[in-house]
């Protein structure tokens, strides 16, 4: 009893750690997001835990994003990994455990008890003996008094929360793609309808021509200029029609399944309103919350604690073998006390001439936490700007939206006009096809703004973070506990 509490005593010695002090970096970036003409002013309200659903208001595109969800190859890859990396921690954190094991056997052995002759008489005095076995025992087990497992342990702990956080980043962009595609579908077929108005409107003109140009009223350039206005029509009737088809295979693609046409939007002008603001707030540290933030800092804490474990390996390896058992003839004497023994044996390790490899290991792992450091600063300044881009369109898309709201409406007015003058006799068929070109143009790029302010808001919901503290293997708003988003020092 006394060698098996000393043993006890001894693997409770494996407390101690060699890995730095943890401790967070400061924020390589301003505190504020830029001010400015470009700039909106910001609430001081901090960013409020929201979920898709919050952004994405038409019940359509939550169905979508939920489908998705549900079926996204992306996501099944993501939870997939979430799983090996799960696994490979528990792998690892039963390093901390010996191993223990059970045998139990029976051995029969013939062995000669004559003399040395040959024959059929030598082995006329062979005996034969059977014997029973049960052992229990713990073989070659690390006792970790410098901390190199434990420092493996928290480096697999946090690469396991790392990948959690790098599915909820492809769950936080997955959403975000589907939001713009869902929107990019609403502009072309807005589009569809202008160029097939224009189109209409176009053959309708190529024959009022014509027949002035039959009754000796038009030119034959007017002709002309009509039939250049109707072909370039088609031609973007057939492109529009081609990119509504690819945006629902770009759909399908993210969903991961065929989609329902019901719940595809008619026009951008129904399906931008349906997209809400998330406020960005005034302090850059809500970046930290960021799945791609955090997915760069659990790196960073993983290297930290390898220059545990490399700098452990320069100390003397220390392990124990330890077998316990019953041994017998008999069946019936097995468990009786004579045949109880039992065997320890400790051992030290300590490699002696490496050529510098351990001190080298050390230098690497250092090396390899400052890549994680400068990855994970790097993080930090990509998502600032990204932000910060995206609050500077915002800031300013009202502005141009209601100039080129204005600019339609006087293009729509002088087309009217130009038309009515023409098939009035007063003005040529030039000035017309310039007024209409001016409209068609005016309300592409109506439609291109529109888009644009939409898919700004889902930026902003994708570059502040949005729902990322949301579970990647659920459709639901489930929080993540295991692998929020990492403060402070550790």
């Amino acid at each position: 009893m006394r060698k098996i509490a000393l043993f006890l005593a001894m693997t409770s010695l494996g407390a101690c750690s060699m890995a730095p002090h943890y401790v967070r970096p400061e924020l390589p970036v301003p505190p504020s997001w830029p001010v400015g003409d470009a700039y909106l002013a910001q609430s001081e309200v901090a960013l409020p835990s929201v979920t898709y659903r919050d952004i994405f208001r038409d019940p359509r595109l939550q169905q979508i994003i939920e489908q998705a969800l549900a079926n996204n190859r992306d996501l099944r890859v993501a939870a997939a990994n979430i799983a090996v990396a799960r696994a490979t921690y528990h792998i690892q954190r039963a390093e901390l455990l010996p191993e223990v094991d059970a045998t139990a056997g029976y051995r029969l052995a013939r062995t000669a008890s004559g003399g040395s002759g040959s024959g059929s008489g030598a082995a006329s005095g062979a005996t034969t003996n059977g014997s029973w076995s049960a052992d229990i025992g713990i073989t070659s087990f690390e006792i970790d008094l410098f901390g190199r497992i434990r420092s493996l342990t928290t480096a697999a702990q946090n690469r396991y929360f790392e990948t959690e956080a790098a599915a909820r980043a492809t769950r936080l962009t997955l959403v975000g793609d589907i939001g713009t595609a869902w929107l990019t579908y609403a502009s072309d077929r807005s589009l569809l309808k202008i160029a097939q108005d224009t189109a209409a409107s176009a053959e309708q003109s190529v024959k009022l021509t014509k027949a002035r140009l039959d009754g000796g009223i038009a030119p034959g350039t007017d002709l002309a200029q009509a039939q250049i206005v109707l072909t370039t029509a088609q031609s973007d009737l057939a492109q529009q029609t081609t990119l509504v088809a690819q945006d629902i295979n770009a759909l399908q693609l993210l969903v991961g399944a065929p989609i329902d046409p019901t719940l595809l939007p008619a026009s951008i002008e129904e399906a931008a309103p349906t997209v809400a603001a998330l406020p960005a707030g005034l302090d850059s540290g809500i970046l930290l919350r960021r799945p791609d933030v955090v997915q760069a800092e659990y790196e960073l804490r993983a290297t930290n604690a390898e220059i545990g474990a490399a700098r452990a390996a320069l100390f003397p390896r220390i392990s124990l073998t330890a077998l316990a058992g019953l041994a017998s003839g008999p069946l019936g004497s097995l468990f009786t006390g004579g045949a109880f023994n039992y065997s320890v044996a400790p051992s030290v390790n300590y490699p002696i001439f490496r050529a510098g490899a351990g001190r080298a290991t050390v230098q690497q792992s250092k090396a390899q936490r400052d890549v994680a450091l400068a990855t994970y600063e790097k993080a930090i300044q990509t998502a600032f700007r990204e932000v910060s881009d995206a609050l500077a369109r915002r800031g300013t898309i009202t502005a141009q939206m209601t100039a080129q709201q204005a600019l339609t409406a006087a293009a729509t007015n002088n087309y009217r006009l130009s038309d009515a003058r023409y098939k009035g006799g007063i003005d040529t068929f030039l000035q017309s096809l310039d007024a209409q070109r001016s409209l068609y143009s005016a309300q592409r790029t109506l439609i291109a703004t529109e888009l644009t302010e939409a898919t700004n808001l889902v930026t902003l919901y994708r570059v502040l973070g949005g729902d990322s503290m949301l579970d990647v293997t659920s459709s639901g708003p489930k929080p993540v506990t295991a692998a929020a988003p990492p403060t402070g020092n550790r």
